[in-house]
């Protein structure tokens, strides 16, 4: 069969060794004759995963002593809320960074409980940009940004300098760079970008800064009870906390998140030269703020649309069409997309230009 070149924005691109991995585990895991969706999470197996999982995120992110790592449901729409309950009391000020519809959400989940400060934005500009130079109210409880903006195509270069508490959601481009987990109280992420399927959220807390709010936080949604649990208060999403273990694994056998970041890199610079370059195409937000995960671009003539679609897809490329409340095109390059995906997909605009020149 063709390779398809995949650029899904959603669901991530696996490598095909955890794939293979991770069907075979369907069928017989371990050896038991036993579908690993049929056994007990509470069975040995199971919990060596979990355990497992966890350990990768503490040394592929180098976890400082003192932070928990959970593996969790809901998403990072859950996680808006969690955040909110966990480190905010009800009534009381936190600051938030509006860079896209992810913030957007976030910041309507906080207002739930207390007054939400938008210390800055790019709205104004349809978040084509990162927001710099804005000030931070001393007696808000957190500062809370969203990393990577999958649907318009920016991210944060540097960590936000902050005096009160910081969290982040890294949804979209964890595990693609190096970070320094010290900066941050919480940081949370779904895994369906760069670890695994839909269907668990990684959390990574502080544990020194939980229990100070007040709240009476609903179990579910108190992260101490998770902790006090090792991520099994409830059944766990069996399936998808060991994808992510078989993606971390392969990110650890490969030279680990340097490597991994090196390569996200190229794979940027790449397109970006691309876009820059092709006289037919032309990037949408601030350069110094695109995004290494998800690049969006535009044809400079609408009437060629067609053409161009035709084109990539048969080149058997896959997802590159922008987001529906953005338009354009997106090109989501996820760790498990390799470069020569990328080199095909700047070939056709090549071609295309060559075509129309």
């Amino acid at each position: 069969m063709p390779k398809v070149h995949n650029y899904s924005a959603g669901p991530c691109i696996l490598p095909q060794e955890v794939l293979q991995q991770a069907a075979e585990a369907v069928v017989n895991f371990n050896d038991l004759n036993l579908s690993l969706l049929e056994i007990s999470h509470r069975s040995k197996d199971f919990v060596e995963v979990m355990e497992n999982a966890r350990a990768l995120v503490k040394e592929l992110l180098d976890v400082p002593e003192g932070y928990q790592v959970l593996f969790l449901q809901g998403g990072a729409s859950l996680g808006f809320l969690i955040a909110a309950y966990n480190f905010l009391p009800m009534g009381e000020k936190a600051a938030y960074i509006n860079t896209g519809t992810w913030s957007d959400k976030a910041i309507k989940e906080a207002q739930r409980l207390g007054d939400v400060i938008e210390v800055a934005s790019s709205k104004e500009k349809n978040y084509s940009y990162i927001p710099s130079g804005f000030g931070i109210p001393n007696d808000a409880k957190y500062l809370h940004y969203t990393s990577n903006n999958t649907i318009f195509g920016t991210q944060f270069k540097t960590t936000p300098v902050s005096r009160i508490p910081l969290i982040c959601d890294m949804s979209s481009d964890i595990f693609s760079k190096k970070i320094n987990v010290a900066d941050f109280d919480l940081i949370y992420a779904g895994a369906q970008k760069n670890m695994g399927p839909a269907g668990t959220t990684l959390y990574i807390v502080k544990e020194s800064a939980l229990g100070k709010t007040g709240n009476n936080i609903p179990a579910m949604l108190d992260l101490q009870t998770h902790i006090k649990k090792d991520s099994m208060f409830n059944t766990p999403p069996v399936y998808p906390i060991y994808v992510s273990m078989l993606n971390l694994q392969w990110l650890k056998k490969n030279g680990g998140v340097s490597w991994i970041e090196n390569i996200n890199n190229q794979k940027a610079e790449l397109l970006y030269n691309e876009i820059d370059r092709n006289s037919l195409f032309e990037g949408v937000t601030a350069k110094a703020d695109r995004s290494n995960m998800n690049a969006t671009f535009v044809l400079k003539d609408e009437s060629l649309t067609e053409e161009f679609n035709k084109v990539w897809n048969a080149a058997n490329i896959s997802g590159i069409k922008g987001h529906r409340s953005a338009g354009g095109y997106r090109a989501s390059m996820y760790n498990a997309l390799p470069l020569e995906s990328v080199q095909v997909l700047v070939d056709v605009m090549k071609d295309l230009e060559k075509k129309r020149s």
